[in-house]
């Protein structure tokens, strides 16, 4: 009997590490939070892209809530190019509500706007990334990505989901198993 692959497990709660030959410049080093996979596909979000076209107080203002000053410095990511008018938010386990997702031990998904309100208002979750659109796979598609070296899938840990050092995610979340970036080739091949 055959081992099953690494690519036939979830990769739920897993980092996705765009490996530097990406061909898609809409993930060229990217990090990407797996929010769902299985045999249906897959679902993720860009964690180390911000949208420069929308801030927190805009899109509070599109959608009238009110917010409070502080809150101001809360950004938008780019989570995908799937539905980039729908809005995620990946955060801390200590706020749950009705359609709250809890992907993996430290990490819960919100989709509604209850808990942008809960933000805005001072309140929410302990950490918290705001993402509009996500990475979508079909069917088998990202297991073929990762069988062709498009993607490295990486232990994912508070930190690299949730702070706001997003110029080094990329290095960090490579760090994290021991690869040094710069070793690596942009072209797949076989050994």
């Amino acid at each position: 009997m055959g081992r099953a692959s690494q690519f036939d497990e979830s990769l739920v709660g897993q980092l996705l590490v765009a490996m530097p030959g990406m061909r898609d410049p809409r993930f060229a080093k990217s990090v990407v939070y797996i929010c769902a996979h299985s045999t249906e596909g897959a679902m993720g979000l860009v964690l180390n892209r911000i949208l420069d076209t929308l801030t927190f107080a805009d899109l509070l203002e599109q959608l009238g809530i009110p917010s409070l000053e502080t809150q101001r410095g809360v950004k938008v990511h780019f989570g995908g190019p799937v539905e980039t008018g729908r809005g995620f938010v990946l955060h801390s386990p200590d706020y749950k509500q009705d359609g709250t997702l809890i992907v993996a031990g430290e990490v819960s998904l919100t989709a509604t706007v209850d808990i942008l309100r809960a933000i805005a208002a001072g309140g929410g979750p302990r950490r918290h990334l705001l993402a509009l659109g996500y990475a979508g796979w079909g069917p088998g598609q990202l297991d073929g990505e990762m069988r062709a070296n498009g993607w490295l899938h990486v232990p994912a840990d508070e930190d690299l989901v949730f702070d706001q050092e997003l110029e080094t995610k990329w290095d960090r979340a490579m760090a994290k198993i021991g690869i040094d970036p710069r070793m690596l080739s942009d072209a797949a091949g076989n050994a």
